[in-house]
């Protein structure tokens, strides 16, 4: 377990200029997890139905098999728990997705959060926080989140 945090936390470390792609794409993968994961943390009411969404957008976004799924989810949750701030996780995001990336990306943590049925007041200042922190629009952050809402059936 100790050799499994380590190397995550070795990954989340300024990558050396030549890094290959894969590694890159591994380290933005980790990074939208963890930040779906902390959404997901942040409402303690239905954690299964917002870890399916969770899962789902993942899916989604890169293409995974569930199994690398689940494996990222698992890595995520770990480094959730142990992180102090999201900087080190929306750098890899700004670093690594354009602007509309960036939108669906926020979109990606609305539908995490009405997975349940309902908004939380945590959860709402989780992916206002993280929309800050990766420059996504004000507009765009309230677009993002009807199309969510409207996917989710409320709205």
């Amino acid at each position: 377990m100790l050799k499994t945090l380590k190397s995550l936390f070795d990954a989340l470390a300024p990558p050396p200029e030549a890094a290959p792609a894969d590694a890159q794409e591994h380290l933005l993968q980790l990074a939208a997890a963890v930040l779906m994961v902390e959404v997901m943390r942040s409402d303690m009411h239905a954690p299964e139905a917002e870890r399916l969404a969770t899962v789902s957008a993942l899916q989604h976004r890169f293409g995974l098999a569930a199994d690398e799924v689940e494996r990222l989810v698992e890595l995520a949750e770990q480094a959730a728990r142990d992180a102090h701030d999201y900087h080190r996780f929306t750098s890899k995001i700004n670093e690594g997705f354009d602007a509309e990336q960036k939108v669906r990306m926020i979109e990606y943590l609305w539908q995490v959060a009405y997975a349940d049925g309902q908004l939380s007041a945590d959860e709402q200042h989780v992916i206002s926080k993280i929309a800050d922190l990766i420059h996504v629009p004000h507009g765009a952050y309230i677009n993002a989140k009807m199309r969510a809402k409207k996917a989710a059936g409320q709205g």
